[in-house]
């Protein structure tokens, strides 16, 4: 993702309905098991977290580890170019050289979301804001050149360190709150499934983070829209998740 990519200043306004649209939270479709953020103290969270299920999609009862609250919660994907057709523009690099001639609409996808794949093979990833060769970015008002990637080595795109992301595990966080490289757990989505039918663990990794992704605020990067929406009809956008960091069953994922 992207920082200082203003891709998140975007985003975290919006949610993505279960359809994967994106639009203003009206809280349609809310999920019984999801809160509304700051409606339970976090001494009645850390109770649960320790001894009985949250309610949620998959529980935590043996979870362990500390919880530091309820954080709001956001999700970004990985826009593909052949999802999109229409009129074209070019995709600029830093050195305002054109790495490829791709659709409007996937321009305007992926300066907002800060990743995406080429459909000639490769990704690209945010590599500059203000640059004076590129389109403005609808939605942020902003022009946003990006690097070329090989597609082996970043196959969903970079986060904010450098490194890959991962989708269903690499998440965004203001780093001030949560340090890059945090393991985290998300009882909410503990077990919620995937598009394939198999389930996301409730297991996370700060790898990222935005300008509007600040305080208490958690973007998961779910890779495909479809996932966005599979996690959006378990756990809607803005509804609230608890994060429980020094969880044991999330301990394989430390960095040494």
């Amino acid at each position: 993702m992207k920082e200082p990519l203003s891709a998140e200043e975007e985003r975290a306004s919006l949610e993505t309905d279960a359809l994967g649209r994106e639009g203003k939270s009206s809280g349609a479709g809310r999920n019984k098991h999801s809160r509304t953020i700051g409606d339970r103290p976090p001494e009645e969270m850390a109770a649960e977290a320790t001894g009985g299920g949250l309610g949620s999609v998959g529980g935590n009862g043996d979870a362990g580890g500390r919880v530091l609250g309820t954080f709001r919660n956001t999700y970004y994907d990985f826009p593909n170019e052949r999802a999109f057709d229409g009129a074209t523009t070019s995709l600029m690099n830093a050195s305002c050289q054109p790495i490829a001639t791709v659709p409007k609409a996937f321009y305007d996808a992926v300066c907002v979301q800060g990743s995406g794949s080429l459909a000639r093979g490769g990704t690209v990833s945010f590599a500059k804001r203000d640059c004076a060769c590129a389109e403005v970015c609808p939605r942020t008002g902003q022009k946003i050149c990006f690097d070329a990637l090989d597609k082996t080595s970043y196959p969903w795109g970079r986060g904010a360190a450098g490194t890959p992301i991962t989708p269903l595990r690499s998440i965004a966080a203001d780093t001030s709150v949560l340090p890059m490289n945090t393991v985290v757990y998300i009882p909410e989505l503990d077990g919620a499934a995937r598009s394939d039918g198999t389930p996301v663990d409730g297991c996370f990794v700060v790898e990222d983070r935005g300008l509007k992704v600040e305080g208490s605020h958690v973007d998961i990067f779910t890779g495909d829209p479809r996932e966005t929406a599979m996690l959006n009809h378990k756990v809607p956008s803005n509804q609230g998740v608890t994060i429980i960091v020094d969880a044991p069953r999330c301990s394989r994922l430390r960095h040494p």
